[in-house]
């Protein structure tokens, strides 16, 4: 049972996805609350949270995201695809996904599960915004390098991709090693396969996922 919380400074907004959230056999409501830092001041009871992109306490996503991941929780965007900007800024937070409010209610409980099990929610949103951000300088990787990028992102572990690509585990872990250390001198540190898998997306090195 994967418990869902809710910062969000609408109501209806939060009395809406509770009740989405509790239509769900495998899904718990934990709290609704206006902001971030009410939602992180007491003991984590999210394993998920849906973050409202645009708040008005002034806050913006990347402090939103960024304080949710430290409180322990996963993080789903929600947009009413409002503010272009935000919503780029939101692509390069360690949020899994950007979703539409006006998604049909089984598309977004789709997209609420799939992030509650740590799982990145691909939309048109966060793909749109990645397709159309001028800041992102890709990665000198070799050939090889992306290769291992886009075996290893894509879900199989180290020795999985050694056994693809012919090589040893440890020259699969090198490899690794590499990539996340030229991540890191860009300013676009991948510490985890999750943030690998964003720089591959963001890079081209693997294909932009889309869900209509």
């Amino acid at each position: 049972m994967r418990r869902i919380g809710v910062v969000d400074d609408h109501d209806l907004v939060g009395l809406a996805l509770r009740n989405l959230v509790d239509a769900s056999t495998g899904l718990s409501f934990a709290r609704h609350e206006r902001t971030v830092p009410a939602m992180t001041r007491a003991a984590r009871d999210a394993d998920l949270v849906l973050l409202d992109l645009s708040l008005r306490d002034d806050s913006t996503p990347q402090e939103n995201v960024e304080a949710l991941r430290r409180w322990g929780a996963h993080v789903l965007v929600l947009t009413s695809a409002e503010n272009p900007f935000l919503v780029r800024e939101a692509s390069r937070t360690a949020a899994l996904g950007i979703a539409r409010k006006s998604l049909p209610g089984d598309d977004l409980l789709t997209a609420i599960i799939d992030a509650a099990e740590g799982r990145h929610v691909p939309t048109t949103e966060w793909a749109s915004a990645l397709d159309s951000d001028p800041g992102l300088t890709a990665a000198p990787l070799t050939a090889r390098e992306r290769e291992v990028l886009s075996l290893y992102a894509s879900g199989m572990g180290a020795r999985e991709v050694a056994a693809a690509l012919w090589v040893s585990e440890n020259t699969v872990n090198d490899h690794l090693r590499r990539i996340k250390a030229v991540y890191q001198r860009l300013g676009r540190p991948a510490p985890s396969k999750v943030d690998l898998y964003r720089r591959g997306i963001e890079d081209g090195f693997l294909p932009v996922p889309r869900r209509d």
